[in-house]
């Protein structure tokens, strides 16, 4: 019997292997492949949809961006490789998403899903976005349910705010924070000095 597992913030990611299609060859891949980088797990519900192509491609337009920060992008559905595969052969103007600068993984047996609990009760992802730190930690956990797709630029940020307090353990970002913003130091004292700048 499938089970759901239950994740959150500061955990060890579940590990998994998985057939994954990229640059249109189907590949093995292990989230241990990924130590040492920062990793963003893009749940999705499936194939050949209509959110979904938007959000695909949405990342894999940004995938230069987000690269240069150290970052890899896995997308994850519960649909096969081959569906995979036939999704990318079909260009983005017919409803599919070309060639993508990440792989996309298949959860056919819906283990993934499960151990990150994003599965439905209908056997579908749910829009689960995960950010995890080279050392296998989730810093980072967004599920969206099936009709709302999630923002690229949010998660960059998300990703660039993590980078910034993982290097400045004595600071935290405040709401809408953008790099080059000002932070709060983490400390009663000298907190002040921000709240009286804004």
């Amino acid at each position: 019997m499938l089970t759901q597992n239950l994740i959150q913030v500061g955990d060890k990611a579940p590990d998994f292997s998985a057939i994954a299609v990229h640059e249109q060859e189907f590949k093995e891949i292990h989230l241990s492949d990924y130590k040492g980088k920062y990793l963003i797990l893009l749940f999705y519900p499936l194939d050949f949809t209509f959110v979904c192509p938007t959000e695909i491609t949405s990342f894999s337009d940004m995938f230069d961006q987000i690269k240069s920060l150290n970052a890899e992008i896995l997308g994850i559905s519960v649909d096969s490789e081959y569906c995979h595969l036939a999704w990318m052969q079909l260009d983005r103007e017919s409803g599919g998403v070309g060639d993508l600068k990440y792989p996309l993984v298949s959860d056919l047996s819906k283990q993934i899903s499960l151990s990150y609990n994003v599965l439905n009760h209908e056997g579908k992802s749910l829009r689960g976005l995960f950010i995890i730190d080279p050392e296998g930690i989730i810093q980072h956990i967004l599920v969206n349910n099936l009709d709302v797709g999630r923002s690229v630029n949010e998660t960059l940020r998300t990703l660039q705010a993590i980078q910034y307090v993982q290097g400045n353990p004595d600071e935290v970002c405040p709401a809408n924070w953008q790099p080059g913003h000002a932070t709060i130091k983490n400390n009663p004292l000298y907190a002040k000095e921000y709240f009286r700048s804004i």
